[in-house]
C-alpha cells in the first residue's frame, strides 16, 4: 500500500512539462554562473587583500567549508520547505554576497563572506539536483546529464563573461551587479516552475522510522567522491604537472583544465542521448574506463600534447558519471529523494575538498605521476561498482 500511495502521490503532485525542465536547467545555469564569476574575481580579491598563495588557499577552503556545511543539513531542509524555497533562499544569499566578494579588502571579512557564499552554493547545489531527480523520474527519460551540462555552460559564461566585463574596464563591483541582475531575472522567470516540495509527497515526509542508507547508496556516494576527486586533481594539479613534468610554458598551464572542461561539457550536452542508447550501467563502466585510460595516458606517454589528450579523455569519461549516480540515488526507495540525493552529493563533494590535498601528499612522498596513477586505480571502484547497483 505504501508504495502504491507514493506512486499515486507523485502522479498527482508532479507532471512533466517543458516549463519545469527549462526552469531546472536555468537554476543549474545560474549556479554555474555564480561559481564562474567568482573564479574571474579571485585575482582581484588576492590583489585587494594582499593574500599570499597559502592565505588564498585558506580563503578558497572557506568557500568549500561553507558549501559542505550547508549540504550536510540540506536534505531535511528541502524535505520540509521544498526545492523552490531553498533555491530562492540560496540564490538570494549568494546575490547579496557578490558585492562583498568584489569589494572587501580585509581578509578576515572576505573569508566570512566566502563561507556564507559557499553555503548558498551548497544549498542550491543539492536542491537543484533533488528537483532534477524528481523531474527526471516523472518524465520517464534521462535528463540529468543535460541539467549538469547547463551548470558547465554557466561556469564558462560566468568566468568568460566576467573576464570580458573586467577586461572592458568595468570594476569588479559593476561586473557583479551585472551578474546579479541576470541571475535575478532568470530565477524570477523560473519561479512558478520550481517545485514547492522536495520528495514524492506534496508535504514534508513523515517516516515512521529513521531512514538509513543501504549498501547501494553508500557505494554511489563513494563512486561520486572518486569522480569529484578526479575532477579536482585536474583543476588543482593538472597545470603543475604539465609545466613541471611535461615542459609546457607556464602561461599555458590552464590548458589542461580547459580541454577537460570542454570535453566534459560536450559529453554532458549529448549525455541524455548516450544514456538512452547505452543504459546507465554501461555509461558508468565505459566512463570509468575512459577515465583510467586518460590518466594512464597522462602519466605514461611523453609530451604535453599527449597529456592534454589524456586530460580530455578524463573529462569525457567523468562527464556523465555523477549525473547517472544522482539519478540512481533518487530512485532508491530506502530514503526520501531529498535525503538520498543530498547524501550522495554531499559525500561526493568531499572528493573536491579533500582529494587535491591527498594527491598533493602522495606527490610529496613520490611524484605527481604516482598520484595520478592512484586516481586511475580508484576509477576501478566505479567500474566494478557499476555491477552492484540497481537500474
Amino acid at each position: 500500500m505504501g508504495t502504491l500511495f507514493m506512486s499515486l502521490s507523485l502522479t498527482h503532485t508532479l507532471t512533466d512539462s517543458k516549463g519545469k525542465r527549462v526552469a531546472t536547467r536555468a537554476i543549474f545555469f545560474v549556479t554555474g554562473l555564480a561559481m564562474g564569476l567568482w573564479a574571474a574575481l579571485v585575482p582581484y580579491a588576492q590583489l585587494r587583500t594582499g593574500a599570499a598563495a597559502g592565505d588564498l588557499g585558506l580563503l578558497l577552503l572557506c568557500l568549500g567549508g561553507g558549501s559542505l556545511l550547508a549540504m550536510l543539513g540540506s536534505g531535511r531542509l528541502i524535505g520540509h520547505f521544498g526545492c523552490r524555497a531553498i533555491i530562492l533562499l540560496a540564490v538570494a544569499l549568494f546575490c547579496l554576497l557578490f558585492p562583498a566578494l568584489a569589494t572587501v579588502s580585509d581578509i578576515r571579512w572576505l573569508a566570512a563572506a566566502l563561507f556564507l557564499f559557499g553555503m548558498g552554493i551548497g544549498l542550491v547545489d543539492v536542491a537543484m539536483n533533488v528537483q532534477g531527480s524528481l523531474i527526471e523520474q516523472v518524465s520517464g527519460r534521462p535528463l540529468m546529464s543535460g541539467f549538469h551540462c547547463l551548470y558547465s555552460v554557466g561556469g564558462i559564461a560566468g568566468a568568460g563573461g566576467g573576464s570580458l566585463l573586467l577586461g572592458a574596464g568595468l570594476s569588479p563591483l559593476a561586473s557583479t551587479f551585472s551578474a546579479i541582475v541576470l541571475v535575478l531575472v532568470i530565477t524570477g522567470a523560473s519561479f512558478s516552475e520550481l517545485l514547492p516540495f522536495g520528495n514524492h509527497e506534496s508535504g514534508p515526509a513523515k517516516p515512521a522510522t529513521k531512514a538509513r542508507p543501504n549498501f547501494r547508496l553508500i557505494l554511489m556516494a563513494v563512486m561520486a567522491m572518486i569522480c569529484f576527486m578526479a575532477e579536482g586533481a585536474v583543476l588543482d594539479w593538472g597545470g603543475i604537472f604539465l609545466t613541471q613534468d611535461r615542459g609546457l610554458a607556464v602561461e599555458h598551464a590552464g590548458w589542461g583544465f580547459a580541454v577537460f572542461a570542454i570535453t566534459m561539457s560536450l559529453m554532458r550536452l549529448t549525455g541524455d542521448a548516450v544514456v538512452s542508447a547505452l543504459g546507465r550501467q554501461r555509461v558508468l563502466i565505459f566512463g570509468s574506463i575512459l577515465g583510467i585510460a586518460g590518466y594512464l595516458m597522462v602519466v605514461a606517454l611523453p609530451g604535453w600534447n599527449l597529456s592534454l589528450l589524456g586530460f580530455a579523455l578524463v573529462g569525457a569519461g567523468a562527464a556523465n558519471i555523477v549525473p547517472v549516480l544522482i539519478t540512481l540515488a533518487g530512485q532508491e526507495k530506502v530514503m526520501p529523494v531529498n535525503m538520498s540525493v543530498a547524501m550522495v552529493a554531499t559525500l561526493g563533494y568531499l572528493g573536491v575538498l579533500g582529494g587535491p590535498a591527498i594527491i598533493g601528499y602522495i606527490a610529496h612522498l613520490s611524484s605527481l605521476a604516482v598520484a595520478f596513477s592512484a586516481v586511475a586505480i580508484l576509477f576501478l571502484v566505479i567500474t566494478l561498482g557499476a555491477f552492484k547497483l540497481k537500474y
